[in-house]
C-alpha cells in the first residue's frame, strides 16, 4: 500500500542558499539552548554537539493531538491501576517470565518487597504514551508504546518550540507561529519530582538520579536538575548509577535510603531499563535496596512491570479494559487508539498469531520486553524470527504488533556533522505525550498531562530513537484537516 502525505507547513524545496543560511543559524540555536547531546564516537564531558532536529514543525492534525492531550490523565490512571492488581501483572507475564531473565529478574524484586510487606506505597510516574498516525483510518492515532520508565526527551523538545518559530521568521513566515502549540514538559516533569519529595515530607531530604556509567543524553537530564534547583533551591540532587548507589547507600532502621547522612526523599531512573545497565548482582542489589526503602520511586518496581509489551498486548484483548474502567465513552476512545496486538503464547491465539505473521511478515512488528529503541523486528526479520522461534518458549518473550503505517511529509533533517545542506527527504513522525501521575493503591494525589514530544525519521527507517541514534527531535504543526 502506497502511504499518504500530509503537506509541508511551507513549500518544499526552500531555494538552496536560503536553506544553507537558515541551517546554519538553526544549528546555532540548538547549540546556544541546549538542544543537544554528547558525542558517541568522540566522547568528552567538555563539548555537547547538535541532537539531530526536523529544520521544520512537522504536520499533525489538530484533532488528534488534542485528543492525545485529553487522554494522557486517563491512561496515567489505567496503567497506574494496572501496576496495582497483583493478579493480573502475573497471570499477564507468567509466560515471558520463563523464558525473559531482565524481566524475570525485575519480577523477583517485586515479589521480595512484597513478601517482607512494601515500606513506601507512594508511587511517582513520569510517563510518556507515543503514537502514530495510521494512514488507512484516516490518519487517527494509534498507540505505539507506554513508557513508564526514562520517558526522555521532555526537557529538550520544550525548548524546540522557540526554536521553530526563530526558524519560521527567517524563512519568512512568520504568521504561520499560531499553529505550534507551547509546550512545558520540562516544567511539567519537574512539578512531579517536586509534588513527591513535598510528600516525603522530610526537609533534609535528597533527590537521586539513577543514571548511567556514561550519559550521552545529558541536556535532557541537567535540564530536570537545573530547573528542580531554580524552583526549588533547598532540594539537592545527586547522579547515582546503580553500581554507587549500592556502594554509597545504606537502610537505616527506618527504612530510609541513606546517603551521606541525608535520607533520600525520590528516586528518579534515567537508567535501569535495559539488561545492559545491570552488568552484576550489585546493580540488582541496588534495585532492590532502592525498593525496600522509604524513597518515593520513579517508577517503582510494579510501575515499570506494568510498562511491559505483555500488558500492552493484554490491554488490547477484548474485556480486559473493562476491568480497570467503567464501560463509557473513555472507555471506548481508550480502546480506539489500540492497533492490532497478538500474544504469542503456546496456547490457540499463539499459534494464530504465528501463522498469521508467517503469512505476511510485513504487515507486524515483534516488540521483545524492553525499553530505549532499537529492540524490534520489522519485515523478514520477523519471519526469520518466528521460524526460529515456533516451537521454542523463547516466542512467548514476545508481542506481536500490526505495523502502523503513518503518513508521509517532506522534510530536512539537520544532523551533527552532516553535509550541509541537508537533503529533502520523506519523514514520519511519531508523537509522545507527557504525563504525571502519584498515588498509592487507594488514593491518587495528582494526574495530568504535562507536555509532549515529536519524534521523526526517514520513512525508510524503522526504528526511531533519538538517543539511539535513528530518529530527530521535532515539534509539531497543527492542522485542521
Amino acid at each position: 500500500m502506497s502511504q499518504s502525505r500530509l503537506a509541508s507547513c511551507i513549500p518544499l524545496p526552500i531555494d538552496n542558499k536560503l536553506l544553507i543560511s537558515v541551517v546554519e543559524k538553526a544549528k546555532d540555536w540548538a547549540l546556544m539552548h541546549g538542544v543537544g547531546m554528547r558525542d558517541k564516537k568522540h566522547f568528552s564531558k567538555d563539548s555537547i554537539q547538535i541532537a539531530p532536529f526536523v529544520l521544520l514543525p512537522s504536520p499533525f492534525p489538530r484533532t488528534e493531538f488534542t485528543k492525545a492531550i485529553e487522554l494522557q490523565p486517563v491512561l496515567n490512571e489505567l496503567m497506574h491501576k494496572v501496576a496495582h492488581n497483583d493478579e493480573f501483572l502475573e497471570k499477564t507475564l507468567q509466560n515471558a517470565l520463563q523464558v525473559d531473565d531482565f524481566t524475570a529478574k525485575l519480577y523477583d524484586v517485586w515479589l521480595k518487597v512484597r513478601e517482607e510487606g512494601i515500606t513506601q506505597s507512594l508511587s511517582l510516574g513520569l510517563f510518556r504514551s507515543d503514537y502514530l498516525m495510521q494512514q488507512p483510518d484516516s490518519n487517527r492515532i494509534k498507540q505505539v508504546e507506554f513508557n513508564t520508565v526514562a520517558a526522555s526527551f521532555g526537557a529538550i523538545t520544550s525548548n524546540l518550540p522557540t526554536m521553530y518559530r526563530y526558524v519560521m521568521r527567517q524563512l519568512g513566515h512568520g504568521e504561520l507561529i499560531k499553529n505550534m502549540p507551547e509546550n512545558r514538559a520540562l516544567s511539567g516533569l519537574c512539578s512531579g519530582i517536586i509534588e513527591a519529595y513535598d510528600l516525603f515530607a522530610v526537609p533534609s531530604a535528597v533527590v537521586i538520579f539513577v543514571v548511567e556509567e556514561v550519559s550521552y543524553n545529558i541536556c535532557d537530564q541537567r535540564f530536570h536538575e537545573f530547573e528542580i534547583s531554580e524552583k526549588r533551591p533547598d532540594i539537592m540532587i545527586y547522579r547515582k548509577t546503580l553500581g554507587e548507589i549500592y556502594e554509597e547507600t545504606e537502610l537505616n532502621d527506618k527504612k530510609q535510603l541513606i546517603l551521606d547522612g541525608q535520607p533520600v526523599a525520590v528516586v528518579y531512573y534515567r537508567s535501569g531499563y535495559e539488561p545492559d545497565q545491570y552488568p552484576s548482582t550489585k546493580e540488582w542489589d541496588a534495585r532492590l535496596r532502592v525498593e525496600r526503602s522509604s524513597a518515593i520511586k520513579c517508577p517503582s518496581i510494579h510501575y515499570q512491570l506494568a510498562g511491559t509489551k505483555k500488558v500492552q498486548q493484554a490491554l488490547a484483548a477484548p474485556g480486559v479494559l473493562e476491568t480497570f474502567m467503567s464501560e463509557g465513552a473513555v472507555t471506548s476512545r481508550v480502546r480506539d487508539i489500540f492497533t492490532g496486538l497478538y500474544s504469542l503464547d503456546f496456547d490457540e491465539g499463539g499459534e494464530r498469531a504465528v501463522e498469521m505473521a508467517l503469512a505476511d511478515a510485513e504487515k507486524f512488528v515483534l516488540k521483545p520486553q524492553r525499553e530505549g529503541g532499537g529492540n524490534n523486528l520489522y519485515g523478514a526479520d520477523v519471519r526469520e524470527a518466528l521460524l526460529r522461534m515456533r516451537h521454542s518458549r523463547e516466542r512467548a518473550a514476545y508481542i506481536l504488533m500490526e505495523r502502523i503505517l503513518p503518513p508521509l511529509v517532506s522534510g530536512y533533517v539537520v544532523r551533527p556533522g552532516a553535509a550541509v545542506p541537508p537533503p529533502l527527504s520523506d519523514l514520519v513522525s511519531e508523537l509522545g505525550i507527557f504525563g504525571v501521575i502519584i498515588g498509592n493503591k487507594d488514593k491518587i494525589y495528582c494526574n495530568r498531562q504535562v507536555g509532549h514530544m515529536l519524534r521523526t525519521k526517514l520513512a525508510d527507517a524503522n526504528e526511531g530513537g533519538v538517543a539511539a541514534g535513528l530518529g530527530a527531535l521535532d515539534s509539531p504543526y497543527l492542522l485542521d484537516l
